[in-house]
This record gives C-alpha cells, structure tokens and sequence, in this order.
C-alpha cells in the first residue's frame, strides 16, 4: 500500500473553528492541522514499486490526478506527518469501500492506471501539538468526535494495516439456526436468542408464526438470510402493521384501521385526479394537461440521440413521494440524511414502469439547539445517550447531506421546514425530537404509458441495476422499527447506509433512456432498492405480479469479496433498483447501461411457481428455499389498546406578567415576546438551510424559497413548469404544513392544523381544490401510553373528518411509529424523549399557470396599498402550543383547531377566484403560521424591504395574543382603491365578512414597522432591527458550519442601506430567433456529458430553442469511438458532479480526456477549428479550464477550486458583461455592460490563478487581455468580493473566462437554467412583461447561431 500526502484537509477558518471546539474537550492542545491522505492499493508488488518511482509514466499520471485542492497547511505540517509523531490518522472504517474511493479508482481506471491500482482510497491525518507531551490515547478520546465520523471512518493513532483496509478475504458462511430438530418450546427460545443477536425485531407473534412455518412445513432450518429477510420484509417500516391493526380505545372496539380511514379520503372522491395510490413506490396523480415533453428521441444505436421537442402534447401526470429517514439521521445525520433523500429519489425513479424525479424538499424536526453562546431562555438541556447525535450536530450535518445528495443528483430542493422543540410538559414526561423527524420528498412525472407497472412474465430476466454491493445499512428496516436505544449501538451504526448519489445520476440515465423508448420500453417493472436491502426487493417485484423467481447470490454487483451469502441478500447499500425486463430487452437494457457506465447484474428469471429461491454456485448451497407465501403469508395481526389521556395544561398568560416587572406596558410585552419567537428556529430565517441546496437545476423552477431582490427564504408553495417551451405556463406546485408541538394538548387539532397550514401555504399557487392531493407522514411514539389513542384520534379527524369535507384525498404516506429515546442516566435510571404525535402533510397539484404564483414580496411601486387579513378562525385567538408559549416554556391550554371545514375550502376557492377572475389584484401574500401575525407581517417586510403600519383595534381580545396566535389565515397586499373588491370577492365565495380586515397600509417612505392600538403607537421598530433579529439563529449556525466571516459578511447586509439585491441593467432588446427552413439543416451542437453530469436537459433546450440540432454525446461515445466530434459547430459542457467532483471538480472528467489519445484528438481538433465554438457552465467550465492545454489562447485561465465559505453555494448572483471581451464573444456580442441576476450553484467556484504570483494581479492581466467576460457586481455595478454578492471569493469578481479570439467560453454560472423568464427567482414586473417567455440569457444562444450563419 502507498500512502501519498495531498492537499489541506482544513480551510484557515475551518482549522480555526476545530480548534476552538477541541480546545473545549481538550485544552491541552495548542494547534490541529490536516492534510489528505491518499492510500493506493496496487494490484501486485511490482506495480506498487513502479508507481514508487517518480521516474515513471505511472507515477507521473498519478501525481497529477492526485494534485488538486488548496496548499494551505501550517508551517511544519508535512514534516511532522512524515515522522508520524503526534498525529491521528482517520480513514474509511475497514470492511467499507467510501463514495470517493468509488469514483477516484473509476478516474484511475479509465485514465490507463488500471493496471497499477485496484482500488485509491482518501482519508486524512491530522498533526496536533499540545502544550506539553505527546499525543496520547487517551487524548484522542477527548476530541475524537470532532475530527471523523463514527459511522463511517475510524479515527487512531497509526495507521490501520494494508490487509484490513484493501484485502480480498473469503466469503464468510451461512449461517443457520437449527429448529426442525428441537420441540417447538426449545425452537421459541433458538429464536428469540437469534432475534436479539441479529438485531431483527420479531414480535412474539412473528417468531411464534415462524416456528410453527420452519418446524411444520418448511422443510429445512433457516438460514440466517431467510431470517433476515422475514425481519425486514415484516418488520414496521415496511409492513405499517400498526396502521393495519385493529384498535380498540377506551374499551370500544374500533370498525376501522388507520389504514382504512386515510384510504377513505380517495374513497369519498371516487379517487378523481388519481391515476395509483397505495399500490407503488409513489402515487401518481394526472397532470394539468398535454405538453410537448423535450427529450432525447431515440436512443436506438442506429439513430443519432438527438434532443427533441415532441411534436405531439402528451399527458404529463405527476408523481409524489415523502419518506422519512428519522433513526438512521439520530445515528449519523450527514449519511442519515443523504441516504433518505436519496431513498426517497429512487422512489420517484421507480415508479410503474421508469419515471422522472423532479423536485425535492427536505424537512427536520429536532429538540433543542442549545448553540454554544447562544443558548436561548426557553432551552434546557436534558442529556442524550452517547452514540445518538445532539441536535445542533444533527441540524449542523444532516441538512448538508440532504442537498449535497440533491445536488449532485440533480434534482433542485424548493421546499421545507426546520423545528425545534423539547420540553417536560408535565413531572418526568419530556417530549422532544431526540429521535429526530427527517422527511425526504419531492415529486416528478412519468409518461401516462409507464404509468403503471408491467405484467411480468414467467421467464422474464431480474436485474439489479446500479451499487455495488456493500457491507452498510444491514436489519435498517427493524431498527428504525425500534425505540432508539432499544437496541445496542453496534446494530444502530450497522443499521445506516452511506451516499453515492453520483451513481444514483447513473441509474436514472439508463431508465429515462428506457423511458425515451415509449412502447419499446425494455422494462416491464421496476423497484428501488431500499430497507431490507434484494431481500425485500427482488421478491416484492415478482411476487405483486403473482410469480415466484430463481436467483443466483454470486452474480449481484458486489464491492466485497468476504461478504456471506445473507451479507449479500440483505445489507442495504444503496442506490440500487431491481428491474423485470421484457422478454425481448435485455440487449437494449444492456447497451444503454453500458453507454451509461452504470453497473448491473442479470441475477435471475421470473418464475411461474411461486417459490423463492436464492442459490449459491460457490458455496454449493440453497440460500433461500421458502413459499412465496411463507414470507408475505399473514402472521396474526396486531392488535393494539389505548386509552385517552386528557392531559390538563395551564392557560398560556399573554400579559407575560411573569417575565416583567410589573410597571411593565404593552410596548415592553410585545418587544419580550418578538425578540424571543423570532429566534425560535421554526419561526427563524432557514437561509442556513436554503443556500446549500441547488434551486435551478433542470432550469423549470417557477418559484423557490427565495423571493424578492434581496432573495429572503419565505415562499409559501414551490412551483416547477411542466415542460421546456418558453410559452408552456402549465406546471406543478407543493407546501407543507405541520403544527406538532399543538398535538401535546390536542392530537386531532394538531392533525387538522397540518392539513390547513398546506392548504394555506399551497393557496399561493394557481391551483384547483378538486386536483390536490396530500401525502400525510404520521410519526409517534406508539408504545407510550395515550399516544395510541391519540394517533387514533388524529387520524380519525383527517380522514373521516376534514379531507372528506374538503374534498382532498390522501394517496400517499408513511408512519414511522417508533418516535422514542431511551437511554441509561448517570444513575442507572432510564430516561425518556419522546415525540409529540406528529403529522408532516404535503400538498401538490397541477397548476394552471406558474407566472400567477403569489409571493409575501410587498410592492413599493403601484401607489397606496393596504394589508388584508382574512381571519379563517374566526376571530379565535387561541395560543396552546404556540411558538410564543414555548419561547416561555409553557404549552398553553386551549389549542387552535379548523373548526369550520367550509370557511377554509372557501378560503382557499376565493383565491383561486380572485386569481383567475380578478389578475393583478393581489399585490402580496403570506399565511399566517409560526410566529403568528406579527411574524407574517415582518416577513413581508422583510421581502419587500418596506415599512408597516397597523392598527390592531379590529382584531380584538388580547393585543399579544392577536399578534402571536397561529389560528388559520392569510395576509393580502391590494391597492387601496381594490380593498372592497377584494373583501366583495373573498365573502361571495363564502368567507364571513367579520373574518376580513384592513390591518393598516405598507409604508414606501421608510421601513419603519409601526403597531398602533386606541391611536396610540404600541411598539416601533425597523426593518433592519427586526430582520437581523430573525437571522440571528441562521446566522450563528452558519458560522458554526461554514466560513464565519463569509456568514458575518452575508449578515452585515441586512442593515445596509445601499445594498440593492439582485437588479437588472439591459441595454440591449429581445429579438425573435431565426427559423431555418425545414430543407436547410440546423447546425449541429454536442451537448457533452459524463457521468455525474446532470445540466444537460437545459443546456440542450437552450441550443435547441435558438436553431440548432443539440445532440447528447457521453464521454463513454467518444473514448469507445462510436462518435465523433467532426461536423459538430459547437460543444457544450454542462454542469453537474462529474465522478462526483472527487480530485477537483472538472479534473477526473478533464483527466480521462486527456490521457485517451481518441477523446484527446477530438476535443483538440473542434477547440483549435476556428469555425467552431465551445461553451462550459460550472461543472463544464471547470473541465474546460482543466483543459486549457488543449485551448488554444487559455494559457492564463484560472483552474477553479472550493470556495471561500466552504460550502456549496446556491444563489442568484448579479454578473457584469464585460464590454470590451462581448464585441469578440461568439456568445456576448451586443450584451456588452449588460448587468443580468443569474443562477449560481457550486461548491468550487473560485478563480485560482496559477503562476505563484497574486491573485489580483493576474486576474487583472486576463482582463487586459480582453479574456474577462464575466464579473460578480455590487449594488453600485462594480467588481466585488463581498460575499455573497460574489460567492465563491474569485479575485475581481471573475466568473467567466474566454479565448483571445471569443470563440470558448468557460463561466461558473448558469445562463442556461434561466434563459426562461418564468425560471428566474426574481425579475421586476417590467422586465417580466419586456421579456415575456424568453429572458435576457438567451440571448447567449441566440448569439452563438447567428455566428454559425456568419462564419
């Protein structure tokens, strides 16, 4: 093994921040420092001698693939590491092969070091210095938590010994567990021991149906795989067993399941406007019409792939998903989490017969934060067991492995919510969120012909597609089954996968090829790969379509060689889909996955008798010998008892005279009560958790989280166009809503409460009341006493209750019914969190018109307006489980609850109304919810950066209590002269005329938020004030995650007056784009990818859109030799995670080009030709700089490495257009000084320039070259380095870079995603309506056609 020293592992402010937190454990220690580490496993002792030798070619190459990342290491690091005194070496845990591993050693391969390594593995070594002494054991014990992640690394003070890292071992055995020969008493106890060692979670009915199976009929002892695979296909996660219990409450014995009350929500319906529910991986709902669908058009080998715009509209239906992810995020939060947003991806690919994921959200609810110098009044710190996560390192690394799965998969993230709660609400009861709610959802469309699934035939092939397979997630299932705690923490580390959402890319490439298809779709059916690992999966596909199969252990793709056969049947890596391919795919099936380099295995055949069995050639045994109806036969079923607890809270006080003194007015009550909930996270800014995730990939997002020129997160819905064409305004739109904390004094209001805030939230859209549909995800604590009832009562309430009332079906769900914590206290006592019951609800529907979606932006330029509030409470002003009751630790007694079904459905119809009937009446919108009206009204504000002025006489009661209750409602903005138009509209669709009022009127002249009562003026503050207060909780996590100077640079803008947002200056017009005649051949452009990209549908509608004929070329084309660059005008490098951006962004992808003489001679000869052009956004850009050795005129280029925060960045940024290098620019000419908002989403975007020399003044050479084209501005249009408006640090604002002659062009940015007016986050309403359909970036496109023409 060779172990090669790389790059710093630490940015200067993350070393740091790490030392001022291993300081805290260990005070000894004066410095920490880290650089990566590269550990090469070669395939013989020569090879390894041969790469020794920094003589050789193989040493050379790979050298160079190693160089990447910045050198920012202390002085004496690299010293101190290679005599190996004081450090600590944290690699991969041995048995484990680590998403970098996966990629780099795909890099080396195909870069002509296949024959030297067999596998590169990175981890890092830290060098510490401590004040006396060396480093100790014990030492390390200290800070250990601080420098790896125990799920995934080891951490030690050598490193661990080649053979338990890389070396190949023997399969391990079966293993079976002898019953047939015992009485069945005896077996019971084999059993039980077996359950408890293997971790499975058999109930005692489970193991008693089990004896009796294996003792009876059976035939042979099971295997430790036959096992397993019962647990996980039985086990809660999977079989929802309390959800199809029989219940009694109270004595009664209940006629329904929860099942069958949320089934009676389609039921009451007639299921109108859904196609599938409950049957598949997703309900599929119909879309809102036919749209003309722009994909590849073939991906036969005897046609070109081109990208088309269909010709005929097709159906569009919709498919929506949300899954949680809670017990493996508690275990290790950044893989806990990417695994479930990636789970819940899979889900959305592998529905009917292939489909499309689309757009995702992401939710957490966990207990306090308890941030260190900033712990807040109402937090109190209840411990937690060891090996579970705290929740501020769960909301520091969960939401990043979230979007950095997203992300790099390609699906943008525009919606969810972030709570925190933790409270005794009664001597010894605690609840909380120490067993965190993580939801991963999202929708995404399917062709109406792949619907729904295939039939399978007898004889049909089985694949797994994509892996390998590992030794990670294995009995996932049953644990997250259990209580957390209840089982050992080996299993709980055991039971979480890890991420490789590049791979994931893959996948979907080969079923959206399949797709592409139509008829000749090569499949038949398809699962995603989830808990249980093939066990739950491969007999679940055979056995919905009444078959059995025949399947050979040894031909699933498999990572490691000692894997036993149940290791291998069961373990839960993901990534993963199991496919039925039709009698006459499986040659189709494997081109495309090899063109798409994505791994598979033909593992078995359907069979018409109805037995499953697993084989093993290499062991000579039976794996699995069982009846199909042995493992989904019906063990007894549950049956569980409760009995209502109604739990007696005090009322909450709103005069807070316990926390004043008693002179205290109602200006010092309001000024205690907003400074508290607004730092309450749920009510707080959530940009912390927006920033990092991409919002505009695949350039059809409508609406995200950010609104306004100063992009503030407070959008109410999220919204996505149907399909590419500029004119399509079709589209699809989803929100959330939860009230959890309400469900600790009402569990059927806080069930309500859920359903109403996403209607509210939802009602921003255009969309129909009849077409809405809700996936409901149930969570709690259901062994704990009461809590059965009240999920029994909840439940009840939205499906018997409010859904039917509403007309709104429920098609979709999850429960995760397993909501505790407990653990051992310092005193042998246990100790309890548990949840309250919790209900996330999701709504999404088709949408009319995505340009009608209203945003809480208050307007300052149509002349006096006023603010509108349509009370659908009536009035009511209650505050049980408010933010401002927990903000003083209390709960509150009386709850807000829907009490009129009707009021809220002609809420939401008046809008809908007022929309359609009435465009342009309403000016602003917000719900009210978390932080109550007070919130609403300052979130407004903030968005619009304008003041308030209300008067609160109308409203009534309690002045607190009318601001900071959460009763159902909305805020509305209209023209003063269009207030009793409104009122008139909202109350004809049935709204009481008592419910709606005229709060006060938005102050243009300032941003004074003023609150009167009586005449008198109660409380005054700003904007600014108000806005830096809400931002304080994101803020200081901010700084805590990433760069705290980046985080206090982005803060400071909040009070500055100068700082504009995101502007336009375009001086230049829209002009129509040429249309070709049909006998004169549109120029060819090769939209070029490799896996991991995924920006290429945009970038290809961008070129289509403006004349040219846009064809997909994979880099696997052009190293295979089945294309070819020759007669193409054009290349395109699009973005996306090429090998997941491992040794530098763009670099593997560059490197593999570079070192195959075929690619290399291609891409040279279309970069040289001077008819041609060539065109790299971000993930593009950094391959074209990584190229410039082949660019000629790119010698000065910049390489482009992470950015100055640390992090990803998602933004808008504002760029310049440089004048002088736009008169040379195949794709800039007319745009010079155009100053244009653009989509920005990388996490190495900054310009480095080589040399050695400073930064600033060779960035400063390139633009006198004339080689500048793009720059980040200011407010005031000048080159800036203030983050964000610049977001990555690039010396002079530089983003993008061309050629002396214009004809290439390298930017970080994303012009392509955004060349659609809809898809930008913000424009103002003349711009809208001047650039109506096509914006100002596509231009860009338009531009480079025109050259075609000329040259």
């Amino acid at each position: 093994m060779l172990v090669l020293s790389g790059s710093s592992a630490l940015t200067d402010a993350k070393r740091a921040v790490l030392l001022k937190s291993i300081q805290a454990a260990c005070p000894a220690v004066t410095s920490v420092d880290a650089v990566w580490i590269h550990l090469v496993s070669c395939v013989s002792k020569e090879k390894e001698t041969e790469l020794s030798n920094v003589e050789s070619a193989a040493c050379r190459a790979l050298n160079s693939l190693l160089s990447y990342g910045d050198d920012d290491q202390l002085e004496g690091t690299l010293d101190k590491f290679r005599k190996g005194a004081d450090v600590v070496y944290v690699v991969p845990r041995p048995g484990s092969i680590s998403p970098w591993s996966s990629k780099a050693t795909d890099i080396a391969r195909i870069c002509g070091l296949g024959e030297h390594i067999d596998r590169l593995e990175r981890g890092s070594v830290y060098v510490v210095t401590l004040s006396e002494g060396s480093l100790s054991a014990d030492d390390l014990a200290k800070f250990t938590d601080h420098i790896h992640d125990r799920m995934t690394q080891i951490a030690d003070l050598s490193i661990p010994d080649e053979t338990l890292l890389f070396s190949h071992h023997e399969p391990r055995p079966l293993r079976t567990v002898e019953l047939r020969t015992q009485s069945k008493d005896a077996a019971r106890k084999t059993l039980d021991t077996a359950n408890k060692e293997l971790g499975l979670a058999l109930a005692a009915d489970e193991m008693d149906y089990l004896v009796d199976a294996y003792t009876t009929h059976v035939g042979h002892d099971p295997t430790d795989a036959e096992l397993f695979m019962f647990a996980q296909v039985n086990s809660e996660h999977c079989r929802h067993k309390i959800f199809n219990a029989s219940w009694t409450i109270d004595g009664v014995a209940k006629d329904l399941s929860l099942f069958q009350m949320i089934r009676n929500t389609e039921k009451v319906i007639g299921s109108a406007g859904t196609i599938s529910a409950y049957s598949d991986n997703a309900a599929v709902l119909q879309g809102q019409a036919p749209v003309h669908h722009f994909r590849v058009a073939s991906h036969d080998p005897a046609r070109e792939p081109v990208w088309e715009l269909a010709a005929e509209p097709e159906d569009s239906p919709i498919l929506i998903k949300v899954e949680t992810h809670n017990h493996p995020t508690a275990v290790s939060p950044y893989p806990g989490a990417a695994t479930g947003s990636g789970g819940e991806i899979r889900d959305e690919g592998a529905t009917g017969r292939g489909s499309e994921p689309k757009a995702g959200l992401a939710g957490f609810t966990v207990s306090n934060l308890l941030i260190p110098g900033f712990t807040q009044p109402w937090e109190t710190d209840v411990g937690k067991p060891a090996h579970i996560a705290s929740a501020l390192d769960i909301m520091l690394e969960a939401p990043l492995g979230a979007s950095a799965f997203n992300n790099e998969f390609g699906r943008p993230a525009l919606a969810g919510y972030f709570r925190t709660f933790c409270e005794e609400v009664a001597p010894g009861d605690v609840r909380g969120y120490h067993k965190p709610i993580m939801v991963a959802g999202g929708y995404g469309t399917v062709r109406a012909q792949h619907a729904q699934k295939g039939r399978i035939q007898p004889g049909a092939a089985v694949v797994v597609l994509g892996g390998p397979g590992m030794l990670i997630g294995l009995g996932g299932g049953a644990a997250s089954s259990q209580a957390s705690g209840a089982g050992s923490a080996a299993l709980d580390f055991a039971s979480v996968q890890r991420d490789n959402a590049e791979m994931q890319r893959r996948c979907q490439q080969v079923i959206a090829a399949c797709v592409a298809a139509g008829r000749a779709n090569p499949i038949a059916s398809i699962h995603d790969v989830g808990a249980g690992g093939l066990s739950n999966a491969l007999p679940e596909l055979v056995h919905d379509a009444g078959l059995g199969a025949v399947f050979e252990i040894r031909d699933v793709p498999v990572a490691d060689s000692a894997l036993s056969p149940m290791e291998i049947w069961c373990n839960e890596s993901q990534e993963r889909y199991v496919v039925a391919l039709e009698p006459d795919g499986v040659a189709a099936f494997e081109r495309i996955a090899a063109r798409e380099r994505c791994p598979y295995g033909l593992v078995g055949t359907a069979t018409a008798a109805e037995d499953l069995v697993v084989t093993d050639r290499l062991l000579r045994q039976d794996v699995v010998r069982l009846p199909m109806s042995t493992l989904f036969g019906k063990p007894p079923k549950m049956s569980r008892t409760d009995t209502t607890l109604t739990p007696a809270f005090a009322p909450f006080d709103p005069t807070l005279a316990a926390h004043l003194p008693a002179s205290s007015d109602l200006t010092a009550r309001i000024e205690l009560a907003a400074g508290r909930v607004l730092r309450l996270p749920s009510v707080a800014s959530k940009s912390f958790l927006i920033t990092i995730g991409d919002r505009s990939i695949t350039g059809l997002v409508a609406r995200d989280q950010m609104v306004g020129p100063w992009q503030i997160p407070v959008a109410d819905v999220a919204v996505t166009r149907a399909a590419y064409a500029f004119a399509e305004r079709a589209g699809e739109a989803m929100a959330l809503g939860e009230r959890t904390p309400v469900a600790v004094v009402s569990a059927p209001a806080s069930a309500r409460m859920a359903v109403g805030e996403a209607l509210t939230n939802l009602a921003a859209a255009g969309v129909a009341l009849p077409r809405v549909k809700l996936s409901a995800n149930w969570m709690c604590a259901a062994g704990k006493a009461g809590e059965g009832a009240g999920l029994y009562a909840a439940v009840e309430a939205v499906g018997m209750g409010l859904c039917p009332a509403l007309g709104v079906g429920i098609p979709v769900g999850k429960d995760s019914m397993s909501m505790a914590m407990r653990w051992a206290g310092g005193k042998g006592e246990t100790k309890e969190v548990a949840s309250p019951l919790s209900l996330i609800v999701t709504a999404f529907a088709p949408v009319g018109d995505v340009g009608g979606t209203w945003t809480p932006v208050l307007r300052k330029d149509v002349g006096e307006t006023v603010l509108m509030l349509v009370d659908i409470a009536g009035g009511r002003q209650r505050l049980g489980g408010s933010a401002l009751a927990q903000v003083f630790k209390q709960v509150g007694a009386d709850p807000p609850d829907v009490d009129d079904a009707g009021v809220l459905k002609a809420f939401f119809e008046a809008c809908q109304g007022v929309r359609r009937e009435h465009p342009g009446l309403v000016l602003a919108y917000h719900d009210r919810s978390d932080g109550g009206l007070f919130t609403t009204l300052a979130e407004m504000s903030f968005a619009g950066r304008v003041g308030v002025d209300v008067t609160l006489d109308a409203l009534g009661g309690d002045p607190v209590a009318a601001l900071f209750n959460e009763e159902l409602g909305a805020v509305f903005q209209v023209r003063a002269a269009d207030a009793e138009q409104f009122a008139s509209a909202f109350v004809a669709s049935g709204v009481p005329k008592t419910s709606i009022h005229t709060l006060g009127k938005v102050d243009t002249a300032s941003e004074t938020f003023t609150l009167r009562l009586g005449g008198a003026t109660v409380y005054t503050s700003t904007r600014a004030e108000l806005q830096t207060i809400w931002s304080e909780t994101s803020f200081h996590m901010q700084s805590l995650r990433d760069n705290p100077a980046c985080a206090a640079s982005e803060h400071a803008l909040i009070a500055d007056p100068t700082h504009r947002g995101i502007h336009y200056h375009l001086p230049f017009t829209p002009i129509p784009s040429p249309t070709a005649p049909p006998s004169q051949p549109r120029p060819r452009v090769a939209i070029l990818r490799e896996q991991g990209v995924n920006g290429h549908a945009e970038m290809a509608f961008a070129f289509s859109a403006a004349g040219f004929l846009a064809v997909d070329v994979h880099m696997s084309d052009l190293l295979a030799g089945r294309a070819s660059l020759s007669g193409f005008r054009g290349l395109a490098a699009p973005g996306g995670f090429s090998y997941g951006d491992v040794l530098g962004a763009g670099r593997g992808w560059a490197a593999s080009a570079l070192r195959s003489p075929r690619a290399r001679k291609e891409l040279a000869g279309l970069l040289a030709d001077p008819r041609a052009f060539a065109l790299g956004v971000c993930n593009g850009c950094q391959f074209l700089s990584a190229l410039r050795e082949i660019v000629p005129g790119a010698e000065g280029w910049p390489a482009f490495r992470a950015n100055a925060s640390g992090r990803f960045e998602a933004r808008v940024s504002v760029v310049e257009v440089d004048a002088g290098a736009a008169e040379k620019s195949v794709f800039l000419r007319g745009m010079g000084g155009a100053r244009i908002p653009v989509a920005v989403a990388h996490g190495e975007g900054r310009a480095v320039f080589g040399g050695g020399g400073e930064q600033e003044g060779a960035a400063k050479a390139l633009e006198a070259a004339g080689q500048v084209a793009l720059r980040y501005v200011d407010s005031a249009g000048r080159p800036t380095t203030t983050y964000p408006l610049n977001p990555n640090g690039s010396p002079l604002g530089v983003t993008g870079v061309q050629t002396p002659d214009g004809r290439v062009l390298a930017l970080m940015p994303h012009p392509e995603r955004v060349t659609a007016t809809s898809s930008n986050s913000w424009c103002p309403p003349e711009v809208a309506e001047q650039w109506e359909g096509a914006g100002p970036w596509f231009r860009m496109f338009q531009n480079a056609r025109a050259w075609c023409e000329q040259n």
